[in-house]
């Protein structure tokens, strides 16, 4: 690379224009992506997240979501990739986060679906002192405290995880890329910081919201079926993923 290349900077109005687009491109992206939001609202929600921990797990997602694709965009520049390579890597990268995706909320699905039988309520007869009555009591979901990270699947967050870093971020790849091939770094990381920003941002945003409307839809029934709903509902973000691009 030369002195000119490192030395180009966008004119302002390029330089606005892109970040215009840039926001506009971040906020669309993520409330068009059920993927973005759906895992942590309903995995938060079964595995009794505290606020703090479905934020954290909300943004150290994001991140990686977007990292990974900023990486890409990045090493596509310097290597001498099109557009067009770089993409497709995207693509291949946005099937094994759909496939993913699916193969996870399946399992925790039907781990979801065994436990919610086996916390069925049911009588056991039984007698004291010739009087004979009935106990209602359920297997596997007895205890009267929430166990949170401590029942199966502990790891559910690091998978979350690594299924966001796979997951691909394609419309930000031209917005990084631009700037970065006229070798305008100084505007490549403003463009970064304002999607980084605002995606994460929608993320919350539509998360903690959605946490709280779920908060008032919570009956006994569908608490027991809430580690299912929550493998269900995985499995069809990652079908949309998949078969229609979301």
């Amino acid at each position: 690379m030369n002195a000119e290349f490192h030395a180009h900077v966008l004119s302002r109005p390029e330089l606005s224009v892109l970040l215009a687009s840039t926001a506009g491109v971040a906020v669309l992206h993520t409330l068009a992506g059920p993927d973005h939001y759906l895992p942590f609202i309903v995995m938060g929600r079964a595995r009794k997240w505290s606020v703090a921990r479905t934020a954290f797990w909300t943004t150290l997602c994001g991140a990686g979501h977007v990292g990974s694709s900023v990486l890409l965009a990045v090493a596509g520049v310097i290597f001498g990739f099109g557009l067009e390579r770089v993409q497709f890597l995207e693509e291949i990268r946005g099937n094994l986060a759909a496939w993913a995706m699916i193969a996870f909320g399946a399992v925790y699905g039907v781990w979801g679906l065994k436990k919610a039988l086996r916390a069925r309520s049911h009588a056991h007869a039984h007698t004291h002192g010739g009087r004979d009555h009935d106990h209602q009591h359920t297997h596997g979901g007895a205890h009267g405290h929430p166990h949170g990270e401590t029942e199966g699947f502990k790891l559910t967050p690091w998978i979350l995880f690594t299924i966001f870093v796979f997951g691909p971020c394609e419309p930000m790849i031209p917005l990084v890329m631009y700037p970065a091939t006229q070798g305008s770094w100084s505007d490549v990381w403003a463009v970064v910081g304002a999607f980084s920003a605002l995606t994460i941002g929608s993320m919350l945003a539509v998360v903690l919201l959605a946490r709280q409307g779920v908060r008032f839809i919570a009956t006994p029934r569908v608490e027991r079926f809430s580690h299912a709903a929550a493998g269900g509902t995985l499995l069809c973000a990652g079908c949309a993923m998949l078969f229609f691009g979301l």
